[in-house]
């Protein structure tokens, strides 16, 4: 049995939110597939993602502990709390669903706040300060990652690598920490009049199927 842990970034409530839509797709047809696997949800406009602080952080990586930590105020100690709870829930997952739209060719600034928070040092990457070296501590159990994006434009083909920064921004960071298995979902042409909603709905729906096996 496996853990999925599906992560949500878009304040629309799911009727509303392409994103979110093809996202729910997924995740029920998941659950079809694989009836015992666990599945926790995280909705980051919902959550409470705390920001960086310098109070809270030694360096840009290691939050507190020991005496800094009681030196916090309880607020400040509410948001290390927060920060260490979302990274272990991010470790004990095996597979990640990020479902979020498209925002001037990147994500909501809010998977980043996210990504701030949950990559810490000695947990998912390890700081080497005497070879000057960082290295990504994911790669412990075969992990598998798909991200959902939905986007109003229809973009061609050949400058999809070019748009598509958000994917392309994921991909190589979550290789880096470790994660080998990547796969995106474009949910395109959304608001354009030779795709629609509809459309862009059911041709991602065709690709869940495609590789629902396969994750």
């Amino acid at each position: 049995m496996a853990t999925l842990l599906y992560i949500t970034v878009n304040s629309k409530p799911e009727e509303l939110s392409t994103s979110k839509t093809v996202g729910r797709i997924f995740i029920n047809k998941y659950k079809e597939f694989y009836p015992d696997d666990t599945i926790e949800e995280l909705d980051l406009y919902e959550a409470n993602i705390p920001r960086i602080n310098y109070k809270i952080f030694t360096s840009r990586a290691t939050i507190v502990s020991g005496e800094e930590y009681d030196k916090l105020t309880d607020e400040e100690k509410g948001q290390v709390n927060q920060i260490n709870t979302l990274c272990d829930q991010f470790l004990r997952a095996d597979k990640y669903v990020i479902a979020a739209p498209m925002w001037s060719i990147f994500f909501p600034s809010m998977l980043k706040q996210y990504l701030d928070c949950i990559i810490q040092d000695k947990k998912v990457i390890n700081i080497d300060s005497v070879n000057n070296k960082v290295s990504g501590l994911l790669g412990d159990k075969k992990r598998k990652m798909i991200y959902i994006q939905s986007s109003g434009a229809k973009i061609p083909f050949f400058i999809s690598p070019i748009m598509n920064h958000g994917p392309n921004y994921l991909h190589d960071i979550f290789k880096f920490l470790g994660i080998k298995k990547f796969d995106k979902i474009l949910v395109d042409g959304v608001d354009d009049d030779s795709v629609g909603k509809e459309q862009a709905i059911q041709n991602a729906t065709e690709d869940i199927n495609d590789m629902m096996e396969f994750f």
